[in-house]
């Protein structure tokens, strides 16, 4: 099956098998069948669904799960030879590059843990510290991690001084690595010809006030963080909906979005990016 023209390769087949092969039909995303006495749709994949579930258009999403994602919606197919960005489909026929990390809320509960405080304290710390958490810097593969691909990797704290020795530079350099990350993910987005103008902030570490502060300065770009739902089961409903009626629900969130603006802290990205070479080199020469 070809993703880019959402059809099999039927002279591939012929080529390794010496004929054509009887393949199960493939629905599009408003398609539906009958089963019996019921009605089945296409599905989607979770990140698929949460994006339509958002409404989420032409803007890039970033999810702070327990792993980090962010993909955006394009009218082409992802052809990454790095594997950093996987092609996937989205919920409307288009595509949906995507790239995703292991370590992004975890980390901050980790963090929590290590301080002796809860996620509420951890924000406030978070903000009481200056950007760049004065040359502190977290390097947060506690899980190893997948983009890059270092299944290996373990977690640094690098430029700690006597300065920055406090609860409130650790939480904010933890907070600041996370999105360092995902900076780096939109990046890639960004290579496969991605225009980020402005990101949709989920998931459960986008509820805290320092994740969304500090995400437009780290990412670069103004940042929307819709109301909490349960976004994956809004676009398995619309797309349930779309299959039934025809037409794709363009149903309003449950409450305004935040939109959080900020002046980007470029330097906060270059010194995450020295300190975590000079990490990497120290763990392959372990």
């Amino acid at each position: 099956f070809d993703a880019a023209i959402n059809d099999y390769r039927r002279e591939l087949l012929t080529r390794a098998l010496g004929h054509d092969a009887l393949l199960p039909r493939v629905l599009q995303p408003s398609d539906r069948v009958e089963w019996g006495a019921h009605t089945i749709g296409a599905g989607a994949g979770d990140n698929a669904a949460a994006a339509l579930g958002i409404g989420a258009g032409d803007d890039a999403v970033v999810s702070l799960g327990t792993s980090g994602t962010a993909y955006v919606r394009s009218q082409v197919s992802a052809r990454d030879r790095t594997g950093s960005v996987a092609g996937f489909a989205d919920a409307t026929g288009a595509f949906l590059p995507l790239v995703c990390t292991l370590n992004a809320a975890r980390v901050l509960d980790a963090t929590c843990a290590l301080l002796g405080v809860d996620h509420s304290t951890l924000s406030r710390l978070a903000l009481s510290a200056p950007a760049g958490a004065d040359g502190l810097v977290v390097v947060p593969y506690l899980s190893g991690e997948r983009t890059p691909n270092l299944p290996l990797a373990t977690g640094g704290v690098l430029g700690l001084t006597l300065d920055n020795a406090t609860p409130a530079h650790l939480a904010r350099a933890a907070i600041e690595g996370v999105l360092c990350g995902l900076a780096d993910a939109l990046d890639a987005l960004a290579a496969q010809g991605a225009r980020i103008a402005r990101v949709r902030l989920v998931g459960g570490a986008a509820a805290s006030p320092a994740v969304q502060q500090i995400a437009p300065m780290v990412l670069g770009v103004p940042v929307e963080v819709p109301p909490s739902s349960e976004y994956v089961a809004d676009g398995a409903a619309r797309q349930a909906a779309w299959a039934l009626t025809g037409d794709l629900p363009t149903w309003p969130l449950d409450a305004p979005s935040t939109i959080v603006e900020a002046q980007a802290t470029t330097q906060v990205r270059e010194r995450y990016a020295e300190a975590r070479e000079h990490w990497l080199r120290r763990e392959q020469g372990k």
